[in-house]
């Protein structure tokens, strides 16, 4: 028989062999992988200093099947090319890390397929639990079925129809109304709205603020005014071409979101305008870039951070306590007035 060599691979690293070299107990060993607070801190490092000698390798996988869960929290996001959901990821992930969770993020780019198919391999790897902004046109079963499957869900910015759902978002209707009042005030009375006609509740409810607040102060809204385009930067490019060539056309436009304001700004631009003087912007969301763009944009400020750390305490009350009560959170949004906004040209 074959004797085997000195360099031969030797077995694997098991924790039991962790343990003896530590002088504990195989469960203490296993707890100071997990991360638990009961073990004494000089024991916890004793362990992992040990582990690391030995070349020790915790196979977290195998522990999440064997507890049916993980300390993994998945984040399904629609749009990650609008900075609002990145700064409100931003907002999420600081939370989650502070009790002791990692993020997994997808980005379902408003494809139902791929959203479904994230859910469901977040549900097979035993996700502790999620955050979700659903998808345009996300059927209420998808939303029934991963909540039935026991883990804790956190619904953001898109409300669901029917169901009952821990929600946080933010009251769209008052932001767009109190943005068109401002423009208002400020002198405009031909005001276009640039947003996608038929884009979910949210736009509905940002539609409706703008309409309200144009019927409130007596002034009546030319259909065209209300422009159908996509809420990317190209299609505030394209909404304000819109409106630039109606023949009596608007002086201001307020914009579905902060990315189709930047669009707007850049189109406006090459047709030699300048925002605040000859043609008045506003945005939605709050953004960062808000504040840097030529010029500063007047927006409503959601602070999607702000949010994004609402939504993970959220999600950490659900898995302190899965049988609470439905939790729901709306922020009132804020107007920030800067540079793209002044009064129309005399």
């Amino acid at each position: 028989m074959t004797q085997p060599q000195g360099n031969a691979k030797r077995a694997s690293v098991t924790i039991t062999d962790v343990a003896h070299a530590a002088g504990v107990s195989k469960s203490t060993v296993s707890l100071v992988l997990q991360g638990s607070p009961l073990i004494a801190r000089e024991t916890a490092a004793r362990v992992r200093q040990s582990a690391i000698a030995l070349g020790y390798v915790y196979n977290r996988r195998a522990a999440d099947l064997r507890r049916k869960s993980s300390n993994m929290v998945g984040i399904v996001i629609n749009d990650l090319g609008n900075p609002f959901f990145a700064e409100m990821l931003v907002g999420m992930e600081r939370r989650l890390v502070d009790a002791g969770y990692i993020s997994l993020m997808a980005h379902t780019d408003e494809r139902l397929d791929v959203q479904e198919r994230v859910l469901t391999s977040m549900q097979e790897y035993h996700a502790a639990g999620l955050i979700l902004c659903p998808a345009f046109d996300t059927p209420p079963g998808l939303l029934q079925r991963t909540q039935h499957s026991g883990i804790p869900l956190v619904i953001v910015v898109r409300e669901p129809g029917t169901g009952s759902y821990d929600f946080v978002g933010a009251n769209h209707e008052s932001g767009t109304f109190e943005v068109t009042r401002h423009l208002i005030g400020q002198g405009h009375r031909r005001i276009a709205f640039l947003g996608r006609i038929g884009g979910g509740p949210v736009y509905e409810q940002r539609r409706t603020g703008y309409q309200r607040a144009m019927t409130e102060n007596g002034i009546a809204i030319v259909p065209e005014w209300i422009v159908d385009i996509p809420p990317t930067r190209e299609g505030g490019r394209e909404g304000v071409r819109q409106v630039l060539a109606m023949p009596v056309r608007p002086t201001a436009a307020v914009c579905y979101n902060d990315v189709v304001a930047f669009g707007t700004l850049g189109e406006l631009g090459e047709h030699g305008l300048v925002v605040g003087r000859d043609f008045a912007i506003t945005g939605f969301d709050g953004v960062a870039a808000t504040a840097h763009s030529n010029p500063p944009l007047t927006t409503i400020d959601m602070r999607p951070g702000e949010q994004g750390a609402v939504a993970a305490d959220m999600l950490l009350k659900r898995l302190a306590d899965p049988a609470a009560a439905p939790l729901r959170y709306i922020l009132e949004p804020r107007l920030v007035v800067r540079q793209s906004s002044g009064p129309p040209p005399a």
